[in-house]
Protein backbone atom coordinates (compact mmCIF):
# COMPACT_ATOMS: atom_id res chain seq x y z
CA UNK A 1 0.00 0.00 0.00
CA UNK A 2 1.69 3.15 -1.29
CA UNK A 3 -0.78 5.78 -0.21
CA UNK A 4 0.15 7.76 2.85
CA UNK A 5 -1.98 7.45 5.87
CA UNK A 6 -3.08 10.55 7.63
CA UNK A 7 -1.57 10.86 11.01
CA UNK A 8 -2.71 13.08 13.77
CA UNK A 9 0.14 15.55 14.35
CA UNK A 10 -0.88 15.93 17.95
CA UNK A 11 0.23 12.36 18.76
CA UNK A 12 4.08 11.74 19.14
CA UNK A 13 5.85 9.00 17.14
CA UNK A 14 6.83 6.06 19.45
CA UNK A 15 9.92 3.95 18.44
CA UNK A 16 11.12 0.88 20.36
CA UNK A 17 14.57 1.56 21.91
CA UNK A 18 17.65 -0.64 20.92
CA UNK A 19 20.20 -2.16 23.38
CA UNK A 20 22.58 0.75 22.93
CA UNK A 21 19.78 3.17 23.39
CA UNK A 22 18.62 1.41 26.51
CA UNK A 23 22.18 1.42 27.86
CA UNK A 24 22.42 5.13 27.17
CA UNK A 25 19.11 5.68 28.91
CA UNK A 26 20.36 4.03 32.12
CA UNK A 27 21.19 6.29 35.06
CA UNK A 28 24.83 7.25 35.64
CA UNK A 29 25.10 5.08 38.74
CA UNK A 30 24.15 1.94 36.79
CA UNK A 31 26.58 2.84 34.04
CA UNK A 32 29.47 3.21 36.52
CA UNK A 33 28.58 -0.04 38.26
CA UNK A 34 28.55 -1.94 34.99
CA UNK A 35 31.85 -0.39 33.86
CA UNK A 36 33.53 -1.30 37.16
CA UNK A 37 32.12 -4.82 36.98
CA UNK A 38 33.37 -5.40 33.43
CA UNK A 39 36.83 -4.07 34.37
CA UNK A 40 36.93 -6.31 37.46
CA UNK A 41 35.93 -9.36 35.41
CA UNK A 42 38.64 -8.59 32.87
CA UNK A 43 41.19 -8.32 35.68
CA UNK A 44 40.08 -11.65 37.17
CA UNK A 45 40.30 -13.38 33.79
CA UNK A 46 43.78 -11.93 33.21
CA UNK A 47 44.94 -13.01 36.68
CA UNK A 48 43.66 -16.55 36.16
CA UNK A 49 45.36 -16.73 32.76
CA UNK A 50 48.69 -15.55 34.15
CA UNK A 51 48.46 -17.88 37.14
CA UNK A 52 47.65 -20.90 34.98
CA UNK A 53 50.51 -20.13 32.60
CA UNK A 54 53.14 -19.22 35.21
CA UNK A 55 51.95 -20.02 38.67
CA UNK A 56 54.17 -19.83 41.74
CA UNK A 57 57.60 -21.01 40.58
CA UNK A 58 60.58 -21.57 42.84
CA UNK A 59 64.20 -22.51 42.24
CA UNK A 60 64.80 -26.23 41.76
CA UNK A 61 68.56 -26.11 41.08
CA UNK A 62 70.92 -23.20 40.58
CA UNK A 63 74.41 -22.82 39.12
CA UNK A 64 74.34 -26.12 37.25
CA UNK A 65 76.76 -27.00 34.50
CA UNK A 66 75.50 -27.15 30.94
CA UNK A 67 75.62 -30.95 30.94
CA UNK A 68 73.71 -31.33 34.21
CA UNK A 69 71.24 -28.60 33.28
CA UNK A 70 70.42 -30.30 29.99
CA UNK A 71 69.98 -33.67 31.71
CA UNK A 72 67.63 -32.13 34.33
CA UNK A 73 65.52 -30.34 31.68
CA UNK A 74 65.26 -33.55 29.63
CA UNK A 75 64.08 -35.45 32.70
CA UNK A 76 61.51 -32.74 33.53
CA UNK A 77 60.19 -32.90 29.96
CA UNK A 78 59.75 -36.65 30.24
CA UNK A 79 57.85 -36.15 33.52
CA UNK A 80 55.57 -33.49 31.91
CA UNK A 81 56.54 -30.92 34.54
CA UNK A 82 56.42 -27.21 33.52
CA UNK A 83 59.68 -25.37 34.08
CA UNK A 84 61.20 -21.97 33.41
CA UNK A 85 64.73 -20.71 33.18
CA UNK A 86 65.75 -17.63 35.11
CA UNK A 87 67.39 -14.70 33.40
CA UNK A 88 70.77 -15.82 32.17
CA UNK A 89 69.95 -19.52 32.66
CA UNK A 90 71.54 -19.63 36.11
CA UNK A 91 68.60 -21.45 37.74
CA UNK A 92 65.80 -23.84 36.82
CA UNK A 93 62.37 -22.89 38.20
CA UNK A 94 59.46 -25.30 38.74
CA UNK A 95 56.07 -24.99 40.47
CA UNK A 96 56.56 -24.33 44.15
CA UNK A 97 54.39 -27.24 45.26
CA UNK A 98 56.55 -29.75 43.36
CA UNK A 99 60.04 -28.60 44.33
CA UNK A 100 60.77 -31.18 47.04
CA UNK A 101 59.05 -34.01 45.19
CA UNK A 102 61.01 -33.30 42.02
CA UNK A 103 64.31 -33.14 43.90
CA UNK A 104 63.72 -36.61 45.33
CA UNK A 105 62.71 -38.02 41.95
CA UNK A 106 65.70 -36.48 40.19
CA UNK A 107 68.01 -37.73 42.94
CA UNK A 108 66.67 -41.24 42.34
CA UNK A 109 67.59 -40.83 38.66
CA UNK A 110 71.09 -39.69 39.66
CA UNK A 111 70.66 -36.02 38.73
CA UNK A 112 72.37 -33.69 38.94
CA UNK A 113 75.71 -35.45 38.79
CA UNK A 114 77.74 -32.37 39.59
CA UNK A 115 80.66 -30.97 37.68
CA UNK A 116 84.15 -32.31 38.21
CA UNK A 117 87.14 -30.15 37.30
CA UNK A 118 90.10 -31.83 35.69
CA UNK A 119 93.19 -30.47 34.00
CA UNK A 120 91.28 -27.34 33.01
CA UNK A 121 92.30 -26.00 36.43
CA UNK A 122 95.73 -25.46 34.95
CA UNK A 123 94.25 -23.04 32.40
CA UNK A 124 93.41 -20.50 35.10
CA UNK A 125 96.84 -20.47 36.73
CA UNK A 126 97.45 -17.26 38.66
CA UNK A 127 100.60 -15.24 38.26
CA UNK A 128 102.97 -15.51 41.17
CA UNK A 129 101.65 -18.74 42.67
CA UNK A 130 104.03 -20.79 44.75
CA UNK A 131 105.41 -24.21 43.92
CA UNK A 132 103.15 -25.78 46.53
CA UNK A 133 100.06 -24.20 44.96
CA UNK A 134 101.12 -25.33 41.51
CA UNK A 135 101.72 -28.90 42.71
CA UNK A 136 98.38 -28.92 44.56
CA UNK A 137 96.54 -27.68 41.45
CA UNK A 138 98.13 -30.41 39.36
CA UNK A 139 97.10 -33.01 41.96
CA UNK A 140 93.50 -31.73 41.96
CA UNK A 141 93.44 -31.89 38.17
CA UNK A 142 94.68 -35.50 38.22
CA UNK A 143 92.06 -36.44 40.81
CA UNK A 144 89.34 -34.85 38.68
CA UNK A 145 90.43 -36.70 35.55
CA UNK A 146 90.45 -40.02 37.43
CA UNK A 147 87.00 -39.26 38.84
CA UNK A 148 85.65 -38.62 35.34
CA UNK A 149 87.12 -41.87 34.08
CA UNK A 150 85.71 -43.93 36.96
CA UNK A 151 82.22 -42.38 36.82
CA UNK A 152 81.99 -43.31 33.14
CA UNK A 153 81.41 -46.92 34.25
CA UNK A 154 77.78 -48.04 34.08
CA UNK A 155 77.54 -49.26 37.67
CA UNK A 156 79.24 -46.21 39.25
CA UNK A 157 77.00 -43.28 40.10
CA UNK A 158 79.63 -41.05 41.69
CA UNK A 159 83.24 -41.34 42.76
CA UNK A 160 85.88 -39.47 44.73
CA UNK A 161 89.61 -40.00 44.35
CA UNK A 162 92.17 -39.01 46.99
CA UNK A 163 95.85 -39.08 46.05
CA UNK A 164 98.67 -38.94 48.57
CA UNK A 165 101.68 -37.75 46.57
CA UNK A 166 104.70 -37.19 48.85
CA UNK A 167 107.26 -34.59 47.92
CA UNK A 168 110.25 -36.34 46.38
CA UNK A 169 113.60 -35.19 47.76
CA UNK A 170 116.93 -36.34 46.43
CA UNK A 171 118.60 -36.00 49.83
CA UNK A 172 116.50 -38.78 51.36
CA UNK A 173 117.85 -42.30 51.04
CA UNK A 174 114.42 -43.91 51.34
CA UNK A 175 111.68 -42.14 49.40
CA UNK A 176 108.07 -42.41 50.53
CA UNK A 177 105.85 -44.09 47.96
CA UNK A 178 102.54 -42.55 46.79
CA UNK A 179 99.16 -44.06 47.67
CA UNK A 180 95.55 -43.57 46.59
CA UNK A 181 92.02 -44.10 47.92
CA UNK A 182 88.85 -44.33 45.82
CA UNK A 183 85.32 -43.98 47.26
CA UNK A 184 82.59 -45.28 44.96
CA UNK A 185 78.85 -44.59 45.06
CA UNK A 186 77.11 -47.32 43.09
CA UNK A 187 73.68 -47.18 41.51
CA UNK A 188 70.95 -48.92 43.52
CA UNK A 189 70.99 -52.64 42.83
CA UNK A 190 74.39 -52.55 41.10
CA UNK A 191 77.65 -54.18 42.21
CA UNK A 192 81.21 -54.55 40.95
CA UNK A 193 82.88 -57.86 40.36
CA UNK A 194 86.54 -58.62 41.00
CA UNK A 195 87.58 -57.82 37.44
CA UNK A 196 86.00 -54.36 37.58
CA UNK A 197 87.60 -53.54 40.94
CA UNK A 198 90.95 -54.71 39.61
CA UNK A 199 90.43 -52.49 36.56
CA UNK A 200 89.85 -49.43 38.77
CA UNK A 201 92.98 -50.23 40.78
CA UNK A 202 95.01 -50.65 37.59
CA UNK A 203 93.63 -47.39 36.17
CA UNK A 204 94.65 -45.39 39.24
CA UNK A 205 98.05 -47.05 39.66
CA UNK A 206 98.89 -46.55 35.99
CA UNK A 207 97.97 -42.86 36.13
CA UNK A 208 100.29 -42.00 39.03
CA UNK A 209 104.05 -42.53 38.66
CA UNK A 210 105.60 -45.13 40.99
CA UNK A 211 102.23 -46.04 42.50
CA UNK A 212 102.04 -49.68 43.53
CA UNK A 213 98.63 -51.32 42.86
CA UNK A 214 98.78 -52.71 46.40
CA UNK A 215 98.71 -49.11 47.70
CA UNK A 216 95.31 -48.38 46.11
CA UNK A 217 92.23 -48.83 48.32
CA UNK A 218 88.72 -48.98 46.84
CA UNK A 219 85.62 -48.59 49.04
CA UNK A 220 81.90 -48.45 48.29
CA UNK A 221 79.27 -46.14 49.76
CA UNK A 222 78.70 -48.50 52.69
CA UNK A 223 82.35 -48.37 53.73
CA UNK A 224 83.12 -51.92 52.64
CA UNK A 225 86.65 -52.47 51.39
CA UNK A 226 86.55 -53.91 47.87
CA UNK A 227 90.30 -54.53 47.61
CA UNK A 228 92.61 -56.74 49.69
CA UNK A 229 95.05 -55.42 52.30
CA UNK A 230 97.86 -53.19 51.13
CA UNK A 231 100.59 -55.41 52.51
CA UNK A 232 99.53 -58.27 50.26
CA UNK A 233 99.22 -60.70 53.19
CA UNK A 234 95.94 -62.53 53.63
CA UNK A 235 93.90 -61.37 56.58
CA UNK A 236 92.80 -63.58 59.44
CA UNK A 237 89.18 -63.58 58.24
CA UNK A 238 87.59 -63.51 54.81
CA UNK A 239 88.05 -60.36 52.80
CA UNK A 240 85.39 -58.68 50.67
CA UNK A 241 86.19 -60.66 47.55
CA UNK A 242 86.07 -63.99 49.38
CA UNK A 243 82.78 -63.07 51.05
CA UNK A 244 81.38 -62.11 47.67
CA UNK A 245 82.50 -65.43 46.24
CA UNK A 246 80.81 -67.33 49.09
CA UNK A 247 77.65 -65.31 48.57
CA UNK A 248 77.65 -66.13 44.86
CA UNK A 249 78.09 -69.83 45.57
CA UNK A 250 75.25 -69.90 48.11
CA UNK A 251 72.88 -67.82 45.98
CA UNK A 252 73.60 -70.04 42.99
CA UNK A 253 72.65 -73.19 44.87
CA UNK A 254 69.55 -71.52 46.32
CA UNK A 255 68.48 -70.43 42.85
CA UNK A 256 68.81 -73.99 41.59
CA UNK A 257 66.54 -75.27 44.35
CA UNK A 258 63.91 -72.58 43.75
CA UNK A 259 63.85 -73.09 39.99
CA UNK A 260 63.45 -76.83 40.46
CA UNK A 261 60.78 -76.90 43.19
CA UNK A 262 58.68 -73.80 42.45
CA UNK A 263 56.81 -75.41 39.52
CA UNK A 264 55.83 -78.24 41.88
CA UNK A 265 54.80 -76.47 45.11
CA UNK A 266 54.08 -72.96 43.84
CA UNK A 267 55.93 -69.69 43.75
CA UNK A 268 55.23 -68.41 47.26
CA UNK A 269 55.12 -71.81 48.94
CA UNK A 270 58.86 -72.41 49.23
CA UNK A 271 61.82 -71.00 51.16
CA UNK A 272 65.35 -72.34 50.63
CA UNK A 273 68.79 -71.42 51.92
CA UNK A 274 72.21 -72.97 51.41
CA UNK A 275 75.28 -72.58 53.63
CA UNK A 276 78.58 -73.30 51.90
CA UNK A 277 81.87 -74.01 53.68
CA UNK A 278 84.57 -72.80 51.30
CA UNK A 279 88.27 -73.59 51.74
CA UNK A 280 90.40 -70.61 50.76
CA UNK A 281 93.69 -72.06 52.08
CA UNK A 282 96.52 -72.28 49.57
CA UNK A 283 98.98 -75.19 49.89
CA UNK A 284 101.99 -76.10 47.77
CA UNK A 285 103.92 -79.42 48.01
CA UNK A 286 107.18 -80.49 46.29
CA UNK A 287 108.33 -84.14 46.17
CA UNK A 288 111.33 -85.95 44.62
CA UNK A 289 111.22 -89.65 43.71
CA UNK A 290 114.22 -91.85 42.76
CA UNK A 291 113.38 -94.97 40.78
CA UNK A 292 116.14 -97.65 40.58
CA UNK A 293 116.76 -99.55 37.39
CA UNK A 294 115.29 -102.92 38.17
CA UNK A 295 113.95 -105.76 36.11
CA UNK A 296 115.24 -108.01 33.38
CA UNK A 297 115.26 -105.33 30.71
CA UNK A 298 116.60 -102.57 32.90
CA UNK A 299 119.65 -100.92 31.41
CA UNK A 300 122.17 -99.02 33.41
CA UNK A 301 123.67 -96.05 31.68
CA UNK A 302 127.01 -94.64 32.80
CA UNK A 303 126.95 -90.94 33.49
CA UNK A 304 130.74 -90.51 34.09
CA UNK A 305 133.83 -92.73 34.69
CA UNK A 306 137.26 -91.86 36.10
CA UNK A 307 140.30 -94.25 36.23
CA UNK A 308 143.58 -93.48 38.01
CA UNK A 309 146.51 -95.99 37.62
CA UNK A 310 150.03 -95.82 39.18
CA UNK A 311 152.60 -98.54 38.24
CA UNK A 312 155.01 -99.99 40.89
CA UNK A 313 158.90 -100.83 40.92
CA UNK A 314 160.14 -97.86 39.02
CA UNK A 315 160.94 -95.93 42.07
CA UNK A 316 163.15 -98.54 43.93
CA UNK A 317 166.35 -97.11 45.36
CA UNK A 318 169.70 -99.04 45.74
CA UNK A 319 170.40 -100.52 49.15
CA UNK A 320 173.22 -102.44 50.87
CA UNK A 321 176.83 -101.77 51.95
CA UNK A 322 178.70 -99.80 49.43
CA UNK A 323 181.76 -101.57 48.07
CA UNK A 324 182.79 -104.40 45.76
CA UNK A 325 180.35 -106.83 47.12
CA UNK A 326 177.46 -104.65 46.32
CA UNK A 327 178.64 -104.24 42.79
CA UNK A 328 178.56 -107.96 42.08
CA UNK A 329 175.80 -109.35 39.89
CA UNK A 330 173.09 -111.13 41.76
CA UNK A 331 173.20 -114.84 42.07
CA UNK A 332 170.48 -117.02 40.72
CA UNK A 333 167.53 -117.43 42.92
CA UNK A 334 166.95 -120.76 44.45
CA UNK A 335 163.83 -122.03 46.02
CA UNK A 336 164.18 -124.86 48.51
CA UNK A 337 161.73 -127.63 48.43
CA UNK A 338 160.94 -127.21 52.05
CA UNK A 339 161.31 -124.30 54.31
CA UNK A 340 161.23 -120.63 53.64
CA UNK A 341 162.52 -119.14 50.47
CA UNK A 342 165.26 -116.61 50.46
CA UNK A 343 164.44 -113.05 49.66
CA UNK A 344 164.73 -111.84 46.11
CA UNK A 345 167.65 -109.68 45.23
CA UNK A 346 167.19 -106.60 43.20
CA UNK A 347 169.34 -105.53 40.38
CA UNK A 348 171.27 -103.45 42.76
CA UNK A 349 171.46 -106.27 45.22
CA UNK A 350 168.62 -105.05 47.47
CA UNK A 351 165.35 -106.74 48.32
CA UNK A 352 161.98 -105.70 46.82
CA UNK A 353 160.00 -103.27 48.99
CA UNK A 354 156.48 -102.07 49.22
CA UNK A 355 156.97 -99.63 46.39
CA UNK A 356 157.39 -102.46 43.96
CA UNK A 357 153.51 -102.96 43.71
CA UNK A 358 151.36 -100.67 41.38
CA UNK A 359 148.06 -98.71 42.21
CA UNK A 360 144.90 -98.37 40.15
CA UNK A 361 141.71 -96.37 41.13
CA UNK A 362 138.45 -96.35 39.10
CA UNK A 363 135.28 -94.25 39.76
CA UNK A 364 132.09 -94.87 37.76
CA UNK A 365 128.82 -92.82 38.08
CA UNK A 366 125.54 -94.34 36.82
CA UNK A 367 122.25 -92.50 35.87
CA UNK A 368 119.46 -92.80 38.46
CA UNK A 369 115.72 -91.91 37.71
CA UNK A 370 114.47 -88.77 39.48
CA UNK A 371 110.91 -87.29 39.53
CA UNK A 372 110.20 -83.80 40.94
CA UNK A 373 106.46 -83.13 41.53
CA UNK A 374 105.04 -79.71 42.62
CA UNK A 375 101.39 -79.73 43.75
CA UNK A 376 99.33 -76.56 44.35
CA UNK A 377 95.81 -76.96 45.69
CA UNK A 378 93.15 -74.72 44.17
CA UNK A 379 91.70 -71.97 46.36
CA UNK A 380 87.96 -71.76 46.94
CA UNK A 381 87.05 -75.42 47.00
CA UNK A 382 83.72 -76.42 48.50
CA UNK A 383 84.33 -78.38 51.67
CA UNK A 384 80.73 -78.87 52.74
CA UNK A 385 77.17 -77.85 51.80
CA UNK A 386 74.19 -77.54 54.14
CA UNK A 387 70.77 -76.99 52.52
CA UNK A 388 67.55 -76.21 54.40
CA UNK A 389 64.17 -76.09 52.62
CA UNK A 390 60.76 -75.22 54.08
CA UNK A 391 57.65 -76.11 52.05
CA UNK A 392 54.19 -74.74 52.75
CA UNK A 393 51.12 -76.95 53.13
CA UNK A 394 49.22 -77.89 50.01
CA UNK A 395 45.98 -76.00 49.30
CA UNK A 396 42.98 -78.23 48.57
CA UNK A 397 39.62 -76.92 47.34
CA UNK A 398 36.56 -79.10 47.89
CA UNK A 399 33.40 -79.29 45.82
CA UNK A 400 31.80 -76.43 47.75
CA UNK A 401 34.69 -74.10 46.94
CA UNK A 402 36.19 -74.13 50.44
CA UNK A 403 40.00 -74.07 50.51
CA UNK A 404 41.90 -75.89 53.24
CA UNK A 405 45.60 -76.43 53.98
CA UNK A 406 46.74 -80.08 53.91
CA UNK A 407 50.23 -81.20 55.07
CA UNK A 408 52.45 -83.01 52.61
CA UNK A 409 52.89 -86.74 52.91
CA UNK A 410 56.17 -88.43 53.79
CA UNK A 411 56.53 -89.75 50.28
CA UNK A 412 56.23 -86.25 48.81
CA UNK A 413 58.82 -84.88 51.23
CA UNK A 414 61.22 -87.70 50.29
CA UNK A 415 60.81 -86.87 46.62
CA UNK A 416 61.52 -83.20 47.27
CA UNK A 417 64.58 -84.14 49.32
CA UNK A 418 65.91 -86.26 46.48
CA UNK A 419 65.44 -83.38 44.04
CA UNK A 420 67.28 -80.97 46.35
CA UNK A 421 70.20 -83.39 46.69
CA UNK A 422 70.53 -83.76 42.97
CA UNK A 423 70.31 -80.01 42.38
CA UNK A 424 73.20 -79.13 44.71
CA UNK A 425 75.41 -82.11 43.87
CA UNK A 426 75.08 -83.89 47.21
CA UNK A 427 78.16 -85.87 48.32
CA UNK A 428 77.94 -88.10 51.35
CA UNK A 429 81.70 -88.47 51.74
CA UNK A 430 82.07 -84.69 51.85
CA UNK A 431 79.68 -84.40 54.78
CA UNK A 432 76.85 -82.58 52.98
CA UNK A 433 73.43 -82.40 54.59
CA UNK A 434 69.96 -81.65 53.19
CA UNK A 435 66.88 -81.04 55.32
CA UNK A 436 63.38 -80.58 53.85
CA UNK A 437 60.47 -79.96 56.22
CA UNK A 438 56.80 -79.13 55.77
CA UNK A 439 55.24 -76.32 57.83
CA UNK A 440 52.31 -73.94 57.31
CA UNK A 441 53.31 -70.40 56.38
CA UNK A 442 51.99 -67.64 58.57
CA UNK A 443 50.42 -64.75 56.71
CA UNK A 444 50.66 -61.47 58.55
CA UNK A 445 47.57 -59.28 58.21
CA UNK A 446 48.15 -55.93 56.58
CA UNK A 447 47.09 -53.13 58.92
CA UNK A 448 45.88 -50.16 56.93
CA UNK A 449 46.01 -46.79 58.62
CA UNK A 450 42.99 -44.66 57.80
CA UNK A 451 44.17 -41.10 57.36
CA UNK A 452 41.46 -38.44 57.63
CA UNK A 453 40.66 -36.73 54.39
CA UNK A 454 41.69 -33.35 55.69
CA UNK A 455 45.10 -34.76 56.72
CA UNK A 456 45.84 -36.52 53.44
CA UNK A 457 48.89 -34.85 51.84
CA UNK A 458 47.50 -35.32 48.34
CA UNK A 459 44.24 -33.64 49.28
CA UNK A 460 46.11 -30.79 50.98
CA UNK A 461 48.28 -30.24 47.90
CA UNK A 462 45.21 -30.32 45.66
CA UNK A 463 43.39 -27.78 47.81
CA UNK A 464 46.43 -25.53 47.84
CA UNK A 465 46.72 -25.70 44.08
CA UNK A 466 42.98 -24.95 43.67
CA UNK A 467 42.82 -22.18 46.26
CA UNK A 468 43.91 -19.40 43.91
CA UNK A 469 41.61 -20.26 40.97
CA UNK A 470 38.69 -20.87 43.35
CA UNK A 471 39.22 -17.45 44.95
CA UNK A 472 39.41 -15.74 41.59
CA UNK A 473 36.26 -17.53 40.43
CA UNK A 474 34.43 -16.42 43.59
CA UNK A 475 35.49 -12.82 43.03
CA UNK A 476 34.30 -13.04 39.43
CA UNK A 477 30.89 -14.32 40.53
CA UNK A 478 30.50 -11.56 43.12
CA UNK A 479 31.42 -8.90 40.60
CA UNK A 480 29.05 -10.29 37.99
CA UNK A 481 26.04 -10.68 40.24
CA UNK A 482 26.72 -7.49 42.19
CA UNK A 483 27.62 -5.01 39.46
CA UNK A 484 27.15 -6.35 35.94
CA UNK A 485 23.94 -8.34 36.24
CA UNK A 486 21.73 -5.50 37.63
CA UNK A 487 22.81 -3.19 34.80
CA UNK A 488 22.21 -5.85 32.15
CA UNK A 489 18.85 -6.68 33.65
CA UNK A 490 17.79 -3.03 33.49
CA UNK A 491 19.04 -2.68 29.90
CA UNK A 492 17.43 -5.89 28.65
CA UNK A 493 14.07 -5.34 30.39
CA UNK A 494 11.06 -5.19 27.92
CA UNK A 495 9.41 -1.76 27.43
CA UNK A 496 6.34 -1.11 29.53
CA UNK A 497 2.91 -1.65 27.93
CA UNK A 498 1.09 1.52 26.78
CA UNK A 499 -1.45 2.89 29.17
CA UNK A 500 -5.09 2.26 28.43
CA UNK A 501 -6.52 4.94 26.13
CA UNK A 502 -3.17 5.82 24.61
CA UNK A 503 -3.34 6.69 20.93
CA UNK A 504 -1.25 5.02 18.29
CA UNK A 505 0.92 7.11 16.07
CA UNK A 506 2.20 5.00 13.18
CA UNK A 507 2.69 5.20 9.49
CA UNK A 508 1.89 2.43 7.09
CA UNK A 509 4.95 0.77 5.55
CA UNK A 510 7.16 2.17 8.37
CA UNK A 511 10.32 0.25 9.24
CA UNK A 512 9.39 0.18 12.91
CA UNK A 513 7.03 -2.42 14.29
CA UNK A 514 3.82 -1.06 15.66
CA UNK A 515 2.96 -2.20 19.15
CA UNK A 516 -0.01 -4.48 19.45
CA UNK A 517 -3.17 -3.15 20.97
CA UNK A 518 -3.94 -4.50 24.38
CA UNK A 519 -7.12 -6.43 24.76
CA UNK A 520 -9.98 -4.34 26.05
CA UNK A 521 -10.41 -4.98 29.67
CA UNK A 522 -13.35 -2.77 30.31
CA UNK A 523 -16.03 -0.73 28.66
CA UNK A 524 -13.78 2.31 28.80
CA UNK A 525 -11.09 0.57 26.76
CA UNK A 526 -13.65 -0.53 24.21
CA UNK A 527 -14.87 3.05 23.91
CA UNK A 528 -11.33 4.30 23.33
CA UNK A 529 -10.83 1.72 20.55
CA UNK A 530 -14.01 2.81 18.87
CA UNK A 531 -12.98 6.43 19.06
CA UNK A 532 -9.59 5.58 17.51
CA UNK A 533 -11.25 3.68 14.67
CA UNK A 534 -13.51 6.65 14.07
CA UNK A 535 -10.74 9.23 14.09
CA UNK A 536 -8.19 7.27 12.02
CA UNK A 537 -9.97 4.51 10.10
CA UNK A 538 -7.10 4.01 7.61
CA UNK A 539 -4.60 3.18 10.34
CA UNK A 540 -6.97 0.79 12.02
CA UNK A 541 -7.69 -0.87 8.67
CA UNK A 542 -3.94 -1.36 8.06
CA UNK A 543 -3.46 -2.87 11.49
CA UNK A 544 -6.30 -5.29 11.01
CA UNK A 545 -5.02 -6.20 7.54
CA UNK A 546 -1.61 -6.97 9.05
CA UNK A 547 -3.15 -9.13 11.73
CA UNK A 548 -5.02 -11.15 9.14
CA UNK A 549 -2.08 -11.59 6.74
CA UNK A 550 0.58 -11.98 9.47
CA UNK A 551 2.69 -9.20 7.93
CA UNK A 552 4.12 -6.11 9.54
CA UNK A 553 2.12 -2.99 8.85
CA UNK A 554 4.21 -0.01 7.74
CA UNK A 555 3.21 3.54 6.98
CA UNK A 556 4.88 6.06 4.73
CA UNK A 557 5.35 9.50 5.93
Amino acid sequence: MNDAVAINPALPLVEPASFAGRMAALPMRSKLSMALGVAALAGVVLAMTMWSSKGDFKVLYANLSDKDGGAVIAQLSQMNVPYRMSEGGAAILVPALQVHDLRLKLATAGLPKGSVSGYELMDSARFGQTQFQERLTAQRGLEGELTRSITSMAAVQNARVHLALPNQNGFFREQQKPSASVLLTLHPGRSLDRAQVAGIVHLVSSSVPELDPKSVSVLDQTGALLTSGGDGQPSAGLDAQQLQYVNQIESGYSKRILELLEPIVGRDNLRATVAADIDFSQTEATSEEFKPNQGAEAKVSIRSQQVSEQPGGAGAQPSGVPGAASNQPPVAATAPLTGASQPLQTAQGGTAGAGASGRRDATTNYEVDKTVRVTRNASGNVKRLNAAVVVNNRSVTDAKGKTTQVPLSTEEIDKLTALVRESIGFKQERGDSVKVINAPFKVEPVNTVDVPLWKNPDVIDTLRSLAVPAGLALVALLVFFGLVRPALKAALAPPPAPAPGAKLSAVVDDAQDLPALPAPKSVEHLANAKALAKDNPAAVAGIVRGWVSGETVAAKS
